[in-house]
C-alpha cells in the first residue's frame, strides 16, 4: 500500500471545500429565470454580491487544478511494472462505479421533490453514458480527469527520461497557452485560429495536461528549500489571487446582464493567473512536514471524492435556509452554505463508509 503523503491529504480537504464554496457563490450571480447556479448569463443584484462573489468564488477557482495536480503527483509517471491496461483497470475501477451511481441518483431522486419532471429524468438516464445529468453540472470535471488518466500511460515514458530543462520547455509553452484567453480578447485570433480551425499552434501544449507536467516537475526536479518554496509560493499566490478576484470584480457591474464566459475569463482553470495561483498554493502546502495528518483530515481526504459527488444534493437545501429563509447578507451566507454543506457531506460519507463495499458507492 502506498504511504500517505500528509500535505496531499490537506490539499484534498482544502480543494473539496473550495469546490463547494464555488457552487455556493454561484447562487448569487445566476441570471434571473435561468437557474440558481451560474449559467450562460450572469446577473449581480447589488454591490455586496459583486464584492463577495468576486472574493469567495475567485479565491476558490484553484480547486479543480489542485485536484489534478494531486492526482498527477501520485500517479505520474506510471509504475514501470504496470501495463497500460492494468493502470486503466485500477484507476477506472476506483472512479467509475461511484460516478455512475451518483449520475443515476441525480437523474432520479430530484423527481421525488419536484426539481425535475419524469421526462427530464428519462432523458438524463438515456444519456447516462453520453454526458452528466441536468442537475449534476459539477460532474463535468470527471471527463477531463478521465482524459488525463487515459493519457498518463502515453506521457509516462517521456516523463521518465525527460530532463528538467525539457520539462521546463513544455511548461513554458503551456504557460504561454494560458495567456491566450486574454490575447484573444485584445488581439483577436492568433497562431492559426480561425472560424474553421480551433487547433492553434499551442493546442497540444494547452489544457489540463500542463498541470500534470507541473506536478511531475515539482515532485522530481524541484529541489528548493522549504523557505524558498514558501516564499515563491506566497508571491505566486498573492499575484494569482488578486488577479483572479479583480478579473471578475472589474467586469461584473451590478444590475446588468452579462455573458458568463466574458466576466469569468480570469476564472477559467487554464489561465495564467489560475496557474500562478494554483502553483503557489501547492508549493506552500508542500512545506507541511508533519509525518501524519490529524485523523479527521485523513478521513475527510479519503471521503473527499464521495463528498464532491454528493454535495449538490445538500447545497440547494442550505441555500434555501441561509439565503432565502434567513436572508443572511452575502458575506455571511456564502460561507455558511459552504460549511453546512461540507459538514453534511462528511457525515453522510462517513455513514456510507460503514456499508460493506462502500468503495463502489463513494470511492
Amino acid at each position: 500500500m502506498m504511504k500517505r503523503i500528509t500535505f496531499l491529504d490537506y490539499i484534498r480537504v482544502f480543494a473539496c471545500f473550495l469546490v463547494i464554496l464555488v457552487h455556493a457563490s454561484e447562487n448569487y450571480y445566476g441570471a434571473i429565470g435561468e437557474s440558481d447556479l451560474a449559467g450562460p448569463q450572469s446577473f449581480l443584484a447589488n454591490e455586496a454580491d459583486r464584492l463577495w462573489v468576486s472574493v469567495y468564488d475567485g479565491l476558490s477557482r484553484i480547486a479543480v487544478p489542485l485536484f489534478i495536480i494531486v492526482s498527477a503527483y501520485l500517479l505520474v509517471p506510471m509504475k514501470k511494472e504496470q501495463t497500460s491496461w492494468q493502470f486503466y483497470l485500477h484507476r477506472f475501477a476506483r472512479i467509475l462505479p461511484p460516478l455512475v451511481f451518483f449520475m443515476i441518483l441525480y437523474s432520479t431522486l430530484p423527481v421525488l421533490w419536484g426539481q425535475i419532471d419524469g421526462a427530464t429524468s428519462l432523458k438524463d438516464l438515456s444519456r447516462l453514458f453520453l454526458n452528466f445529468p441536468t442537475l449534476a453540472g459539477h460532474l463535468w470535471f470527471m471527463y477531463p480527469l478521465i482524459s488525463l488518466y487515459l493519457f498518463i500511460p502515453i506521457i509516462s515514458p517521456w516523463l521518465e527520461k525527460a530532463t528538467a530543462r525539457e520539462e521546463r520547455f513544455f511548461i513554458g509553452l503551456f504557460v504561454l497557452s494560458t495567456c491566450m484567453p486574454y490575447l484573444n480578447r485584445f488581439c483577436g485570433e492568433l497562431w492559426g485560429q480561425c472560424f474553421w480551425n480551433e487547433y492553434h499552434m499551442l493546442w497540444y501544449f494547452s489544457g489540463y495536461l500542463g498541470y500534470l507536467v507541473i506536478a511531475h516537475y515539482i515532485r522530481i526536479h524541484l529541489k528548493w528549500s522549504q523557505q524558498k518554496r514558501m516564499t515563491v509560493g506566497l508571491v505566486f499566490t498573492i499575484i494569482g489571487a488578486v488577479w483572479t478576484v479583480l478579473s471578475f470584480y472589474l467586469q461584473a457591474v451590478p444590475g446588468i446582464t452579462h455573458s458568463t464566459p466574458e466576466i469569468e475569463i480570469g476564472w477559467a482553470f487554464c489561465t495564467i493567473n489560475c496557474v500562478l495561483f494554483t502553483t503557489g498554493v501547492f508549493l506552500m502546502f508542500t512545506c507541511i512536514q508533519a509525518p501524519k495528518p490529524p485523523r479527521i483530515i485523513e478521513e475527510m481526504s479519503k471521503l473527499s471524492y464521495g463528498m464532491y459527488l454528493m454535495h449538490i444534493f445538500y447545497l440547494g437545501f442550505w441555500v434555501g435556509i441561509f439565503k432565502q429563509d434567513m436572508n443572511l447578507p452575502t458575506v455571511a451566507a456564502i460561507p455558511c452554505i459552504s460549511i453546512a454543506t461540507f459538514i453534511c457531506c462528511y457525515i453522510t460519507g462517513k455513514i456510507i463508509s460503514y456499508i460493506p463495499g462502500s468503495k463502489w458507492l463513494i470511492g
